[in-house]
């Protein structure tokens, strides 16, 4: 088994970033072969550590083993292609081990004018397919701790409070 580095095109990892999936396809790096891990880089920090688990030499269809998305490590002195073992355990472990999980509401909210709850909901799904992640806040928090929400836009924490950025302006 090898190790390798991938980097993952920026406008892919834009949208990467904004759902969760267990596998990722990316073009191929070099000689990598079923089985073999990645440091997967984006925008010069370590994202995620993965495996090969498929290739067909034009691209690599990448298993996620462990994700850093919002907390990648800085990816000096690395370059796409193979990577000596020593320094792929040194990154792979500055990513942490896996991390516990707490139950967390979601929840995207819209005004929406209709005639009955059911055409309420198609419009809903339809704003929601139409729309997406670019342009609805989602609003996330753990589970009974609603004080703690979080406004995200495509994927990262967004301000949310016109009265904060209006007070931002005057300073």
């Amino acid at each position: 088994m090898a190790q390798f580095v991938v980097i993952i095109p920026e406008t892919q990892w834009a949208t990467e970033r904004l759902f969760q999936h267990d596998a990722v396809t990316v073009p191929a790096s070099g000689a990598a072969e079923i089985g073999d891990e990645v440091l997967l880089v984006a925008e010069d920090q370590v994202v995620a550590l993965a495996r090969v688990e498929k290739t067909d030499g034009a691209e690599l269809s990448l298993w996620y083993l462990r994700r850093a998305f919002d907390e990648p490590v800085p990816a000096a002195g690395l370059a796409a292609g193979p990577v000596d073992e020593e320094t792929f355990r040194r990154f792979a472990q500055r990513l942490g081990g896996p991390a516990d999980k707490k139950a967390w509401l979601v929840s995207v909210a819209m005004p929406i004018e209709a005639v009955n709850p059911a055409e309420a909901v198609r419009q809903f799904w339809s704003h929601v397919l139409e729309l997406g992640p670019a342009e609805l806040p989602t609003y996330v928090w753990p589970s009974g701790d609603e004080l703690a929400m979080q406004a995200f836009v495509l994927g990262a924490e967004a301000n949310q409070d016109p009265e904060e950025e209006d007070e931002e302006e005057d300073d």
